[in-house]
């Protein structure tokens, strides 16, 4: 007799709603978390490298990168993931926190990618116009943006959303909410039985709990090695900054094998055998982030070599 293989429920205390009743979520408080952690650590920067600089010009700093940020991270999100068009048709949507019933719901979907773009360029308007340095300031925030986005994917998780492809590990979870697949398809049917599931009709899969995969290797270990290992190494401004990129890019290029592609986008290059979205395939098909990603590799190298070569 073979026993059927482990996996885990998603814990049914963990809610999303911060106070029942009320337009308060786990997921708002988190990016007050990732803000203030980042805040926190290029403070702590300056006291150090600039003790005489004022306050108010960090957290001057800080408004405008964390309006590119919401600039940037919603308008990829809406007009570029988002393949229905109805943002392009009526654009006033992309920023408009309610549902179809008036009910607040907030700005639900955010780009990592765009939000990287558009704070950098609120972050260098402001340096440009205050005659800081750019790259100086820039090396500060990738000091400190790991650790703070370890709050943004713990805030996936709680949702129960960007949830992994679905996988047989002992420690996979069952999402609530996630699509259900038919048993009428030989490997759901032949995982269901696998796992002991019974259900009429579909089953909801264990999954890949990519967002703590994300939280870890993209947050905190991102982080460790930045602060401890490429910060004493710093030759340069924009080293750091460089190397970010280049850490960031490579470490979410690989989980987004596990993390499951969006319906509607798929894989953009499909270079080896086909599979479905839902499951770890080939190592050839390859989703947008992991086009974003390479391109995030490849600019900081381009930034490693452009800014060594002004400093010499």
């Amino acid at each position: 007799m073979t026993l059927p293989l482990a996996y885990l429920q998603f814990p049914d205390w963990v809610s999303p709603v911060l106070i029942p009743g009320l337009p308060f979520r786990w997921y708002g408080l988190m990016y007050l978390f990732a803000f203030g952690t980042a805040y926190l650590l290029v403070r702590y920067q300056v006291r150090r490298e600039e003790p005489a600089l004022s306050v108010d010009t960090v957290a001057d700093l800080f408004f405008w990168i964390i309006l590119g940020l919401l600039l940037g991270g919603r308008l990829v999100s809406t007009l570029i993931y988002d393949t229905s068009g109805i943002y392009w048709t009526k654009p006033w949507l992309i920023f408009w926190p309610f549902d179809e019933s008036m009910r607040f719901v907030g700005l639900q979907g955010m780009s990592y990618h765009g939000g990287l773009v558009g704070g950098f360029i609120g972050g260098v308007l402001f340096c440009r116009r205050r005659g800081l340095s750019p790259w100086l300031w820039a090396d500060r925030l990738a000091l400190a943006v790991p650790l703070g986005y370890t709050f943004g994917r713990l805030g996936n998780f709680i949702n129960a959303e960007l949830y992994g492809r679905v996988s047989g590990a002992p420690w996979a979870m069952v999402f609530p909410g996630a699509e259900k697949f038919p048993l009428s398809v030989n490997w759901v049917a032949v995982m269901a039985r696998d796992l002991g599931l019974s259900s009429e009709g579909s089953v909801n899969l264990p999954r890949h709990p990519s967002q703590l995969y994300e939280a870890f290797g993209e947050g905190v270990l991102l982080w460790l090695l930045l602060w401890f290992v490429v910060r004493k190494r710093k030759s340069f401004n924009g080293f750091i900054m460089g190397w970010y990129l280049i850490g960031y890019g490579a470490v979410r290029f690989v989980i987004e094998y596990f993390r499951q592609p969006d319906s509607n986008l798929g894989f953009i290059l499909e270079l080896g055998p086909a599979h479905s979205i839902y499951q770890t395939g080939s190592f050839l098909n390859f989703t947008l982030g992991q086009v974003l990603c390479t391109l995030m590799i490849l600019g900081g190298i381009i930034i490693l070599a452009l800014t060594n070569r002004r400093a010499r």
